[in-house]
């Protein structure tokens, strides 16, 4: 991590040297950013230092250009080379221009292949629709990276509501002529305002019984990625009992996680009863927890073998103090699926998005639900 603070520091230099206006927020927000992702993929850490420094339009030349003299340099790994996940196979790619042919034999474009993020068809395109249950040992690496990067959307995504602030921003002629009303109609100084990028308060409680077992690595790696971005977050674990994880969540190799939470958790991977942890989620973390700008996110697929009469109050409270609830279900991924389980029965009124999550494809769909 020294190495990372020194070369990032030397690169933030570098940029202000030639005239580019950096604040120590912005060089925080970059090495939040480079901890997220594969630091041996030149253009995920060029996009990721871009967005995190909030690169101004004016300045991407001069950033590209000394961007591209580092890294040649190879100051950026100079004293520990980056280590790069391991990748999956790539499949033969068309040429430049090509298309690639359909089910029914009639040629596809690339962009229809990959549905918008790189053209043509990628290992990355087919991991994001293929179902976590279906993924093969060779996967994961991969798939725990691509994770992190989702999670580091959040970490870059400004919220929808603008705020003053000095210095860079957009012009607004409102409170600028407000303020030159107060001075006789001179015009001292044009206000400005920006969309600040804005982390939110997370509560996860993510349901680890049998049933959920094919989801359970994935989604705990997306929650433990989601936890180093967010502005707050408590991660809560429930099958038979509820079990506060937050302080056992630290960011590393995620196998090693799931090993001492299986071994600690009492009934890992045994039944549940989502209605009676969720009431004691309510009696004894709901007050100190939850307020009218917190997310609680469940990720469950609501099959409980207990009782579920409390469900539907604990829910009512819940709604009732978070800024947003959000249901995340494996079995929602069916395009069949109908909530008519006694628990998702009991649990869908209260719910203000029911989403599926069964691939990454379907929890990119989460994240600007998080955004303020």
């Amino acid at each position: 991590m020294s190495d990372l603070v020194l070369h990032l520091a030397r690169f933030a230099s570098a940029l202000r040297g030639r005239g580019v206006r950096l604040s120590l927020s912005d060089e925080a927000d970059g090495l939040a950013a480079l901890t997220l992702i594969d630091l041996g993929d030149r253009d995920e850490v060029r996009r990721a230092l871009r967005t995190a420094l909030k690169i101004r339009p004016r300045d991407v030349a001069v950033f590209e250009e000394l961007f591209a003299a580092l890294w040649s340099a190879q100051e950026m790994g100079s004293s520990n080379p980056p280590v790069q996940a391991p990748r999956i196979a790539n499949p033969a790619r068309p040429r430049a221009g090509g298309r690639l042919p359909g089910r029914d034999g009639e040629p596809r474009s690339e962009s229809a292949v990959a549905a918008g993020e790189e053209p043509g068809y990628s290992p990355e395109a087919v991991l994001r629709r293929k179902s976590f249950e279906d993924l093969s040992p060779a996967d994961l690496a991969a798939m725990e990276r691509l994770l992190g990067r989702l999670a580091l959307r959040l970490a870059t995504r400004p919220s929808r509501r603008r705020v003053p602030v000095r210095g860079r921003g957009e012009a607004d002629l409102r409170r600028s002529f407000r303020r030159a009303i107060a001075h006789g109609g001179e015009f001292l100084s044009l206000a400005r305002r920006a969309r600040p990028i804005e982390r939110p308060r997370l509560v996860v409680l993510c349901d680890t019984s049998g049933s959920m077992d094919p989801h359970t690595r994935f989604l705990l790696t997306f929650v433990l990625a989601l936890k180093q971005v967010a502005r707050r977050s408590e991660i809560f674990v429930f099958n038979t009992t509820l079990v506060r994880l937050t302080q056992w969540m630290r960011q590393g190799r995620i196998d090693l996680t799931l090993e001492r939470l299986a071994s600690q958790v009492p009934d890992w991977s045994g039944g549940t009863k989502i209605g009676e942890c969720l009431a004691e989620f309510v009696d004894h973390y709901l007050d100190e927890l939850v307020d009218g700008s917190t997310v609680v996110i469940i990720l469950s697929d609501g099959l409980d073998r207990g009782d579920v009469g409390p469900l539907a109050g604990a829910m009512r409270a819940i709604r009732s103090r978070a800024r947003r609830v959000l249901w995340l279900n494996p079995l929602a991924g069916d395009a069949r699926y109908e909530p008519t389980a006694r628990a998702m029965a009991a649990a869908v009124p209260y719910i203000d998005r029911l989403l599926p999550a069964h691939n990454l494809e379907s929890l990119e769909r989460l994240v600007p639900l998080l955004a303020a």
